[in-house]
């Protein structure tokens, strides 16, 4: 019997639904307490408990990134056994991401500079001190930190561009000592398999972890600070479900032929994480199980083309960049033309390979742009108060690019199981993934009397 129907003969709602209602739960009560106003609830409830519960729901997933990008990365490498083709993968996958990115972006100027967000705006009462800008990395630069001077340190620090090329090059050196290397891919294969157990684990929690942060996200943030830029949120919210809905489908159907409803269907709790914890790298784990269990890419390309896409494919903050750049040279009255404009595509582009994927990390690039085109950086704080939002909804659209080029990827190599994608339950958590099954258990228990 399906998991679906089992589901629905039980009464028990699924894993998706526990989310989706976390989160409209948190979304209701966020507002509320931000009308209520009141000290006790915003200190000790919203600031106390529902933070503490956040955090260590997004500890735990950025807990799990490095060592699943590592052991993925080593058994999907060593899986592909063939470097031509592991080269193959990779240009692929990275001449994808920049084609998505430019795309994103260009698309996103193009409707703020129909929608014309910014024009005639009022900034009485705006503070626009305190913005530091940095500033933009030479490609030479982007390139050249991508090989770690120490990757124990690379390893600590979580980055990942260091860690995914120190990890291809420790598979493909176990590739070329051959037989030799069995134990040790046996080892991490082991490995790969208990921190997709952890996953599981992890998010047999969301549910509460979402509610928690959504919840926290719209106290502080309230509905009224959508007020003075609504024009820039609709237009941002706009360009970044256009993306979503229709040019990224429009890319996944014409280069693989998977059906858009289906695919979007799989990754929906990846992009409920995504949007909870409005980070690409946390949401690691999560975009991994989809796309291997629901999507049935195979681990070998996944492993590889998942933390790789985390790292430097930002579709949502490169329409972010778009939008806002067009909407604050609206606001200071300033023509950027088709060289400026120009000139931001090839930024977000390149800000968004050197750039980590965890929160906040669109403001810290916007800096670069603006810097770049002549705008002043300190028009940030117009769009400071809603960032977090903007940035939660495009955290889901990026780790969505993800999921499209990896699946494009997938199917030009031959290396995704249709009958797993056009399985409406396949990689469903089910109670059964919960508990140690009975020969595991006895083996425990033998090696236990043993001792």
């Amino acid at each position: 019997m399906a998991e679906s129907e089992r589901v629905k003969r039980s009464g028990k709602l699924s894993l998706t639904s526990k989310i989706l209602i976390g989160m409209i739960a948190g979304v209701i009560l966020g507002v509320i307490f931000n009308i209520i106003d009141s000290n006790f609830i915003n200190t000790h409830i919203v600031g106390g408990l529902f933070a503490m519960i956040g955090k260590m729901f997004v500890n735990a997933l950025k807990m799990l990134v490095v060592p699943l990008v590592f052991f993925s990365l080593i058994t999907g490498v060593t899986g592909i056994g063939d470097i031509r083709l592991l080269g193959r993968v990779g240009g692929k996958s990275f001449a994808l991401y920049l084609m998505t990115t430019a795309l994103a972006i260009a698309v996103a100027i193009t409707i703020a500079v129909v929608v014309g967000p910014g024009n005639n705006f009022d900034m009485v009462g705006v503070d626009t001190g305190g913005i530091e800008g940095k500033a933009a990395p030479t490609v030479w630069n982007v390139f050249a930190a991508i090989v770690p001077t120490n990757p124990v340190a690379a390893f600590a620090n979580g980055e990942m561009l260091q860690i995914i090329f120190y990890t291809i090059v420790l598979g493909v050196a176990v590739m070329m000592l051959g037989h030799r290397s069995k134990a040790f891919v046996e080892g991490c294969e082991y490995m790969n398999e208990v921190m997709m157990k952890i996953v599981t684990i992890v998010m047999s929690v969301a549910p509460i972890g979402v509610f928690a942060l959504i919840a926290k996200t719209f106290t502080e943030q309230g509905v009224e600070l959508f007020a003075p830029v609504l024009a820039y949120v609709f237009t941002l919210v706009g360009a970044l479900f256009l993306h979503l809905f229709v040019t990224l489908m429009i890319i996944l159907k014409l280069f693989s032929g998977l059906n858009p409803f289906t695919f979007m269907a799989k990754m929906r709790p990846a992009q409920i994480f995504a949007f909870s914890t409005a980070s690409s790298n946390a949401t690691i784990p999560v975009t991994l199980r989809s796309v291997t269990e629901r999507v049935g890419v195979d681990n070998s390309v996944a492993s590889f083309c998942v933390p790789f896409g985390a790292t430097i494919n930002m579709d949502g903050t490169a329409i972010m960049q778009g939008v806002a750049t067009v909407f604050l040279a609206n606001v200071y009255g300033i023509d950027l033309g088709l060289t400026g404009y120009l000139t931001v595509i090839a930024m977000a582009v390149l800000a968004s390979i050197g750039t980590a994927g965890v929160p906040g990390v669109g403001l810290v690039m916007l800096t670069m742009v603006l810097g770049q085109v002549g705008l002043p950086i300190e028009g940030i704080a117009l769009i400071l108060g809603v960032d977090r939002l903007m940035d939660m909804i495009r955290t889901a659209v990026n780790i969505t690019g993800d999921a499209v080029v990896t699946s494009i990827v997938a199917k030009g190599e031959g290396q995704i199981d249709m009958s797993v994608f056009n399985d409406p339950d396949a990689g469903l958590i089910t109670p059964a993934d919960m508990h140690i099954d009975e020969e595991a258990e006895a083996e425990l228990v033998t090696a236990a009397h043993k001792h």
